[in-house]
């Protein structure tokens, strides 16, 4: 028999195992990702908010054109309409009024065509259509044109002391500007006696 045997390999020294995690060690690891978690969901929150806002302005500009859009959609129809309004009212104006001495048909015409304006322009207010008589207000750019200036000694400068036609808006927007005269102050009288200024 052989005595000759191979010696045994002696085991590797194996690596120390990473010591075990403290609780020290996975509270700090736990709060980080905690902390991290709350910082994204900060942030998707934020976007969110963001986006949810953004929506709601989108959803109101909108509304807004849409409600402006039916609001002056007919601007147009309603400048023709103020204009058949002031031609009736020009042609009611033509009519000689009661207690003249004119036939009482006539009378009872102008009674019928001031009943259809009345309702004419009641009916027009009810859609927005709204006529103002500017006399004896300031005048004012936005709403008269100015189509004369007359001096006048009764009323302050700048005020409308005649209008050859009403001021018509629709829904508060100008449609047609009142044609009107407006008061200038008076020229200083002719031959008035002038300061000598001289030493």
């Amino acid at each position: 028999m052989s005595t000759n045997q191979e010696p045994t390999p002696e085991p590797a020294p194996q690596a120390e195992d990473a010591a075990p995690p403290t609780p020290e060690t996975l509270m700090q690891a736990a709060t980080q990702r905690i902390a991290a978690l709350e910082a994204e969901l900060a942030e998707m929150k934020d976007r969110w908010m963001r986006a949810e806002a953004e929506m709601a302005n989108v959803r109101a500009r909108a509304k807004r054109d849409v409600d402006e859009t039916r609001q002056f959609a007919v601007q147009k129809f309603g400048r023709d309409v103020a204009e058949a309004a002031e031609n009736l009212r020009r042609g009611l104006h033509s009519i000689p009024a009661a207690g003249t001495h004119a036939p009482e048909i006539v009378a009872k015409l102008r009674e019928g065509f001031e009943g259809i304006e009345r309702s004419f322009i009641a009916l027009l207010e009810r859609n927005g259509i709204v006529a103002t008589d500017p006399t004896g207000a300031s005048f004012d750019p936005n709403l008269h044109q100015a189509m004369a200036e007359n001096e006048s000694a009764d009323h302050p400068p700048g005020t409308v002391i005649q209008a050859w036609s009403l001021a018509w808006t629709l829904n508060g927007r100008l449609l047609r500007p009142a044609m009107v005269v407006v008061a200038k102050a008076p020229a200083a009288e002719l031959g008035a006696p002038k300061l000598n200024t001289t030493a």
